[in-house]
């Protein structure tokens, strides 16, 4: 007997009893799915906006239709309810409501609290005793600043266990990348002068350190030292050109340039960063929201999931007028601790900013659609290759990869309708007799190389999670490898009684050229060879490529971990804590295997006799 349905939400006599009160509203369906987060200055006013007349809009109509209950949090203020809001938003990522996934932290470069300070690329928590600058908008930004330091001012990108044992200069020296401070080439304060001149560029201080440059240069000339002069020259030509191939910002210094390109499905918005007169680039954001959001609705939703988590720059120019403009602004000001202006400039060198970005953001939403449409196509193919009822929205891939049936690994990778779902990937640790479990629960064990039994592991391990809810069945299986490998999955699912899934086994035919793939199907006698030119070809070549190069990670990491072990398994005394700090104190086996008796014995844990027997069992 079917439930009876619910009763419909009595609006009028929820909003006689609602607060004025700031604070969040969660809005739910029939069967308790989240519809829709919001905040308000006053619960009674904005919540009533929704049930007491007709909006116009189609997509909010939907969702008021759909309401079966709202609940109310309370807060202190306005700036408190923008902040709670955005956490419900990106927790539980209502249907209704529009979400920004952005996995990644923004980068920074770093300078290390050493005596001869690293350079280096970082993501993550900031400490007091390093200096951070940025953040940048992109990995690449930061990598190209990194090579601009390096070719400047000659500062070492090594990490410090590795520059402790250093007894020559490296190539970084060799190739005029590196002034070699680990080996003594350049006094603490010379180095010193050199990182205060990279921390001045970084600073957007270029105009005042081309100026201290030709100085020194001039003073080093009178000085007859000619060739610290012809250094400085070079210097001062390398930073001109540098400072030329930035892009300038008309004395913009501190600001971030937030432009939305609406689309009725996916949408883009981008953000182009101005730190210390430099601009460090943009990044794109592809946010997941309802059909035609309206762009001022998309920036603002950007804007306080966004710098919840990212520092806000004192002025940041919008693409569009926003109507809680100065609610985000008290909010933002209040989070970052001094004012944040935000705003849409009228005229001048903002405005060039502003028009840059709204033509970088058409010209990324422009190439995504492109992609977009062209997976459709793909997977429309695939359908029609494999016979399926309809468009398949998720596959998965897998293979194997091993040394000589050492460390096997068994790769599982995702593709949906947007391209590869990393969140999805996984990896598989297949135990062989002879590398036998590595202390992490039983599992079977295999013999070693055999693939079939690999690939029958690896899927009956992935796919009993199914049963349980905890993974979303593909519509179609991919396997890398031919009529065994098919097989050995096929028994795996037969095991598990899943007997509704499409498995396809992908063998690389009788040339092993690419564009020859054949397709064997559990249904159909002979393989499918599908036109080089197919789309549904590109598409399985492209899926069957990324499991493989995950697997081949995967037992590179697995493999070099065990050997590194192992090699100092076989010493008598050194255990696991032992080991572990050896490879901490040395940077990896290289250095430990390279250190005297006395380095050894430094580190926490081992004795002198103990070092005397490392030494030896390398020596």
């Amino acid at each position: 007997m079917s439930a009876a349905p619910s009763p419909p939400f009595d609006a009028r006599s929820f909003l006689q009893q609602l607060t004025t009160a700031p604070g969040v509203y969660r809005m739910y369906g029939a069967r308790e799915e989240l519809l829709y987060v919001g905040k308000a200055k006053s619960l009674k006013k904005r919540v009533s906006q929704y049930f007491l007349r007709a909006s116009g809009d189609a997509r909010i109509e939907a969702m008021v239709s759909q309401i079966q209950r709202v609940e109310v949090t309370l807060t202190h203020t306005e700036d408190e309810a923008l902040i709670l809001e955005s956490n419900l938003i990106k927790e539980l990522g209502p249907k209704y409501n529009i979400v920004y996934r952005d996995d990644k932290s923004y980068p920074y470069v770093r300078f290390s609290a050493h005596r001869y300070p690293r350079i280096g690329y970082y993501r993550g928590q900031k400490t007091g005793e390093h200096r951070y600058f940025g953040p940048f908008p992109s990995a690449g930004a930061v990598k190209e600043t990194l090579y601009t330091l390096q070719r400047l001012f000659k500062l070492r990108p090594c990490r410090d266990n590795f520059f402790a044992h250093r007894q020559r200069a490296c190539l970084q020296h060799q190739i005029k990348r590196c002034s070699g401070p680990c080996v003594g080439l350049i006094s603490e304060a010379d180095y010193a002068a050199d990182v205060r001149k990279a921390e001045r560029l970084l600073e957007g201080k270029a105009d005042v350190l081309a100026g201290e440059l030709t100085v020194e240069m001039e003073q080093a000339a009178e000085a007859l030292e000619f060739e610290r002069a012809a250094a400085l020259r070079d210097q001062i030509a390398a930073l001109k050109r540098v400072r030329e191939s930035r892009s300038l910002t008309g004395g913009a210094e501190d600001l971030d340039v937030v432009v939305v390109a609406p689309h009725q499905s996916s949408s883009c918005v981008v953000v182009m960063s101005v730190r210390d007169g430099m601009n460090l680039g943009h990044r794109s954001h592809f946010p997941r929201h309802p059909a035609h959001a309206a762009p001022e609705e998309l920036l603002e939703s950007f804007l306080s999931q966004h710098y919840l988590d990212q520092p806000a720059p004192p002025e940041i120019l919008l693409s569009h007028e926003l109507d809680e403009q100065a609610m985000l602004d008290a909010a933002l000001s209040l989070r970052a601790g001094r004012k944040v202006s935000i705003g849409r400039p009228q005229r001048g060198a903002k405005v060039r900013l502003l028009e840059m970005a709204q033509a970088t953001a058409a010209q990324a939403l422009s190439t995504r659609l492109v992609e977009a449409a062209s997976m459709d196509d793909r997977l429309l193919e695939l359908q029609r290759v494999l016979d399926l009822e309809r468009p398949p929205r998720r596959l998965e891939c897998f293979d194997i990869s091993h040394t000589g049936g050492e460390r096997t690994v068994a790769s599982c990778v995702v593709f949906n309708e947007d391209g590869p779902l990393k969140s999805g990937y996984r990896k598989f640790n297949i135990e062989s007799a002879e590398a036998p479990a590595e202390g992490k629960g039983l599992r079977e064990v295999i013999t070693a190389g055999d693939d079939y039994a690999a690939i029958h592991q690896a899927v009956k391990r992935r796919y009993a999670r199914i049963k349980g809810g905890e993974v979303a069945a593909p519509d179609v299986l991919f396997i890398d490898g031919g009529l065994g490998q098919l097989n050995a999955a096929l028994e795996a699912l037969d095991e598990l009684e899943i007997t509704e899934l499409r498995v396809v086994a992908i063998a690389k035919g009788p040339t092993r050229k690419p564009g020859l793939e054949e397709l064997i199907l559990p249904d159909r006698e002979l393989p499918l060879r599908l036109p080089p030119d197919s789309p549904a070809l590109h598409l399985i070549q492209r899926i069957r490529d990324e499991a493989h190069r995950f697997a081949i990670t995967g037992h590179r990491d697995r493999r070099d971990k065990a050997r590194v072990s192992s090699s100092l398994e076989e010493i008598e005394g050194l255990g696991p804590t032992r080991r572990r700090a050896l490879l901490n104190a040395f940077g990896g086996l290289p250095a430990v295997k390279r250190a005297g008796v006395d380095e050894l014995a430094k580190v926490e844990g081992i004795s002198h006799p103990l070092a005397e027997r490392i030494y030896a069992h390398f020596h």
